[in-house]
């Protein structure tokens, strides 16, 4: 009964993917043949079991030092205050509660119900040159420079749409905390940082963990947020994905940054898997 999913897993998903992979080391043949031919620069193996010359083309081109530094100061950036934003609600939220918490989960839960084309648009709208952002400024007498078509632009969308998970699993960490484990510790006269700090973080330190890992990975290989807001060039690898494919009409460069932003998911997966495991090694789960 579950081979037809296999299948059609297979067809729909493996087959597309190990075509691309062929492709960016040099089969041109087969089924790969018709982008080949229409597709320009296009490396093939020439003789050779494979080739990695289509790799060494973008890593070579201009354009792919500033792609990467953009990318890595997003997603770098962007993971880490959707961190503190998370880690701050979720404290808030278990320690205070009240009013105050709820309305700050609840407006940063707001994007998770909005498409992310929608919210990209939006806050496009909201940042840009006519925007609500640099008409109250002006109203004041300040003129301001737009957001849009910038780095912090990318980042405040890349923060926007990743802060819904974020906060959703820090708050079930801290809340699983039992109050026994908090007030013991607030008995022998320990500060609230204390607390916190010895406490709290530790035994939410897996779903921390966690939203580190999906939210550099989702901003790693995103496209909607930095193609509505981000600037032309450099720009993120998930828009330059896209430009080499259909703008510069060169698949198989498109290809090969896609294997390298799966490379470079795949490490922070690995580093997420590694951290896991020494996390229940030590605690003695395993």
């Amino acid at each position: 009964m579950a081979l037809p999913p296999i299948l059609v897993l297979g067809i729909f998903i493996g087959l597309p993917i190990g075509l691309a992979f062929f492709l960016s080391i040099g089969y041109t043949g087969g089924l790969n043949e018709v982008i080949s031919i229409i597709g320009q620069d296009i490396r093939g193996r020439e003789g050779k079991l494979f080739t990695l010359q289509a790799y060494k083309d973008v890593i070579a081109d201009p354009r792919f030092a500033g792609d990467l530094k953009t990318t890595l100061i997003v997603s770098s950036v962007a993971t880490v205050f959707v961190l503190i934003f998370s880690i701050g609600i979720g404290l808030l939220q278990r320690l205070r509660g009240g009013k105050l918490s709820s309305v700050l989960t609840a407006l940063s839960l707001t994007p998770l119900f909005i498409p992310v084309v929608i919210s990209s648009w939006a806050l496009y709208t909201f940042y840009g040159s006519a925007g609500l952002y640099r008409t109250i400024f002006q109203s004041f007498g300040l003129d301001i420079p737009q957001i849009t078509s910038t780095m912090l632009a990318v980042i405040i969308g890349s923060i926007w749409t990743s802060l819904p998970f974020a906060i959703l699993m820090v708050t079930s960490g801290f809340q699983s905390i039992p109050n026994a484990l908090i007030e013991a510790a607030q008995d022998a006269g320990a500060s609230l940082i204390t607390i916190i700090r010895t406490v709290m973080l530790p035994l939410a330190l897996i779903p921390i963990i966690i939203v580190a890992t999906f939210t550099s990975i989702g901003v790693l290989g995103s496209f909607t947020i930095p193609f509505f807001l981000g600037p032309n060039q450099p720009t993120m690898f998930g828009v330059e994905i896209t430009n080499f494919f259909t703008a510069y009409n060169r698949p198989q460069q498109s290809v090969v940054m896609a294997f390298i932003v799966f490379a470079a998911a795949s490490g922070i997966a690995i580093s997420y898997i590694w951290a896991n495991f020494r996390s229940a090694k030590e605690s003695g789960r395993v």
